[in-house]
């Protein structure tokens, strides 16, 4: 009879981190929530609240790649514990601000910087450094935990604001940030040779690369020069970009402002993003599945030309809600299922230990087409009163961005490998 065996320590460090990726994506994804009431109680314009949100997701996104030379130089663990800090106190504060300034500041400058710090850079550090096999299975998971994270807290935290207002909201994902640091703290480790292991699925007597001694500044600035220098980084970064603009950007901040707009209740559009968020966690698993086996160029291309149509389709949903739910339904098996094969990209491109960054970079990229998508939009929204406009054109550059990675030169020979790894670790 086998004996029963414990699960490598690994698993654990990928389960810590999911239950952080959750939470801090329920953190990021509600201030979709906010926006009406917060244009009802300060009379804010859309645009105003739209460009406090747009910072939010222009700094989740620019963190990453100085997040990834951190965890590179100081370790997840502490990387982590001052990200959740940052988020506890931005959004804490938040009930006792009167001014636009204040809601920029607090949920776009401090919530931002840290929930970047816990985004999708951070599942790529760990199922890089913490997995050798079955590392594109883990990405996959652990991108889903961005759905998980709509799933949970979008519906609740959508009727909290509706029988008790937005600050008691706010305080409750406060304290759910907050019962994390003990979490990370006991569990989290930051590389398999610190406790004696090698990475899942690891046969060689090779361990991983130690701390860096570098500055992180210096390396993530270096990464961003060896990037800018690659066609395929512009390639992968372009498509990151669309990805970004047509996901957190335009149907995680607007979706339910247009919901509104067609006489459906907050409340139900809010559970539209749960409902994205159940197929989402299927659709990104799959995809991580699928990355381990089939040319990631062809995952792209097909999840980005599948995105643009149902873009297209969305302004004619409104009409009913079943026509919604297919929308959702339809979109949720997209939303993050890019994640995967593009970290593997970005790890076959640059190299595995320099993943972290290079994805860091490709991260801001899809933050800014996010950011940028977000604010115009609002803008869109107020100029000619509908979303239709912004609908449209998001879907044609997600049908752009099908074409761009088929060109991602994925079997080319590896001379950026070499040329990457002095620069990162000078």
């Amino acid at each position: 009879m086998v004996g029963w065996q414990r699960p490598h320590y690994a698993w654990i460090v990928a389960a810590v981190t999911f239950i952080t990726l959750l939470v801090c994506a329920g953190v990021r994804s509600s201030p979709g929530i906010l926006v009406v009431p917060l244009e009802n109680e300060f009379h804010w314009s859309l645009a105003t609240i739209s460009f406090a949100i747009s910072i939010n997701l222009l700094l989740y996104g620019l963190i990453g790649p100085f997040a990834a030379a951190m965890m590179n130089s100081f370790g997840i663990r502490s990387t982590m514990l001052a990200a959740l800090m940052s988020v506890c106190i931005g959004v804490a504060v938040a009930p006792l601000m009167q001014q636009s300034w204040q809601f920029v500041l607090l949920w776009g400058v401090l919530v931002g910087a840290g929930t970047g710090f816990t985004a999708n850079v951070l599942a790529a550090t760990v199922a890089t450094r913490w997995f050798k096999t079955r590392r594109g299975l883990v990405v996959g998971l652990l991108a889903s935990a961005t759905a998980m994270g709509q799933l949970i807290f979008l519906p609740l935290l959508a009727n909290i604001v509706a029988s008790f207002g937005w600050r008691l909201m706010a305080l409750t994902i406060a304290g759910a940030a907050l019962c994390l640091i003990p979490l990370v703290a006991l569990l989290m480790r930051d590389r398999p040779e610190d406790i004696g292991l090698k990475a899942y699925g690891e046969l060689s007597n090779e361990g991983g690369a130690a701390l860096s001694k570098s500055n992180p500044v210096r390396a993530a600035l270096s990464g961003l020069v060896i990037g800018l220098r690659s066609r395929d980084f512009w390639l992968l970064g372009g498509s990151f970009f669309i990805c970004g603009a047509s996901t957190n950007g335009l149907i995680g901040t607007h979706l339910i402002p247009a919901c509104v707009d067609h006489d459906i209740p907050a409340t139900t559009g809010a559970s539209l993003l749960a409902c994205m968020a159940i197929f989402n966690l299927i659709g990104t698993t799959g995809s991580g599945w699928l990355s381990d086996r089939i040319d990631n160029r062809i995952l792209l291309s097909i999840y980005y030309g599948l995105r643009g149509l149902s873009l297209v389709y969305l302004p004619f949903s409104f009409v009913s809600f079943y026509g919604l739910s297919l929308f959702a339904i339809f979109y949720g098996l997209d939303w993050l299922a890019t994640v995967p094969p593009t970290v593997r990209l970005a790890a076959h491109t640059f190299g595995q230990e320099n993943t972290g960054i290079m994805y860091g970079w490709l991260g801001a990229a899809h933050q800014a087409g996010g950011a940028l998508a977000a604010f115009l939009a609002g803008v869109l929204r107020m100029d000619l009163g509908t979303y239709l406009q912004a609908f449209m054109l998001s879907g044609l550059m997600c049908l752009v961005a099908a074409l761009m990675v088929l060109f991602i030169g994925f079997n080319r020979k590896e001379p950026q490998q070499d040329a990457v790894a002095p620069v990162l670790s000078a």
